[in-house]
């Protein structure tokens, strides 16, 4: 069974708690078992007691974040003994991109990182599949180490042991905690005021990304015309044309639709001020994390689907575009 270590901030604990949701299978095929600093108990030596946890350690996870970064105990401490321990073949280091950072330039850059193309689990449409894909990519690593099978090279391992500063050598105390489950995530309670400010910081989003979209478009085709309008706070509106027609045009309106007060609609009709939609963005949570649900009517979303303010985003984007398509 492989040894799991996490490295994170605490600001990135949430996204902790759901990827560790992913690795239910691994853990019940019993090939990994997993440990973060939560588990320590009261009065032990934190120091002590993660030192030793990151060496007995088989893989190590680094949750990547602005926040990891600028942690002083996770870059300089958790990483730099990873590192080493990685260079040496002792284990092996999975980069984890939660938020988007400048991380490239780090020691840990020259590591393939998980997900996929090393995207920032907070920026994909869908977080369970961002978390899923982290978890298929950790199965292959954890499968191979069953196996026995050596690692393939590495790469840039001097330019890792270059870079890394080395946590300085301690002796370490063993057996400071008893066998302990990892499942210790609680349920997050939202209030109207989370929501109401998730729907805003929501709406934001959707409407940079529509200009932002509109302008690209435009400089790609010189044969389109796109005009983008700010109504008021709450309400924008868009229209596409092509040699001088008008080819579609839409509303979103943010929050009073007669539906929910917790929504986004977008309606075909550019006059449409929330009294009319095609689609809605909703608001929901689960015991975690809020997320966008579509209502699936024009769009043929799955209601059941967990949207990221970008997944939202798109999913309207794609209804706009689809008739110059």
């Amino acid at each position: 069974m492989a040894r799991l270590f996490f490295s994170y901030s605490h600001d990135d604990e949430t996204y902790r708690d759901q990827l560790e949701k992913h690795l239910a299978m691994l853990k019940n095929q019993k090939l990994i078992e997993s440990w973060h600093d939560r588990r320590i108990e009261a009065g032990s030596s934190v120091d002590d007691v993660i030192q030793t946890e990151l060496d007995k350690a088989d893989i190590i996870l680094l949750m990547i974040s602005a926040s990891f970064l600028a942690s002083a105990y996770c870059y300089s401490k958790e990483m730099a003994r990873a590192l080493e321990r990685h260079r040496l073949g002792e284990a092996v280091v999975i980069p984890v991109i939660v938020r988007p950072c400048d991380w490239h330039p780090a020691p840990f850059g020259s590591l393939l990182a998980a997900p996929r193309d090393g995207k920032a689990i907070s920026t994909w449409p869908n977080f369970d599949e961002a978390y899923a894909d982290v978890a298929r990519q950790l199965r292959t690593v954890v499968e191979r180490l069953a196996k026995g099978t050596p690692a393939p090279p590495t790469g840039g391992s001097a330019e890792i042991a270059g870079r890394a500063a080395v946590a300085s050598s301690q002796a370490v105390p063993t057996n400071l905690t008893e066998p302990r489950s990892s499942n210790l995530g609680l349920r997050k309670e939202f209030s109207d005021l989370d929501k109401d400010a998730f729907l805003k910081d929501s709406f934001s989003f959707v409407r940079r990304f529509f200009k932002a979209s509109m302008e690209e478009l435009e400089k790609r085709n010189k044969d389109i015309k796109a005009v983008f309008g700010e109504i008021d706070a709450n309400t924008f509106n868009a229209m596409l044309y092509k040699h001088g027609k008008k080819v579609v045009e839409c509303s979103v309106h943010s929050g009073g639709n007669g539906f929910s007060r917790e929504s986004i609609a977008f309606s075909f009709d550019a006059s449409a001020r929330g009294n009319s939609m095609n689609e809605s963005l909703s608001v929901d949570a689960d015991t975690q994390i809020m997320y966008l649900r579509s209502m699936g009517m024009f769009s043929g979303g799955d209601r059941g689907e967990k949207l990221s303010q970008e997944g939202g985003a798109e999913l309207l984007w794609g209804m706009f575009i689809e008739r110059l398509q």
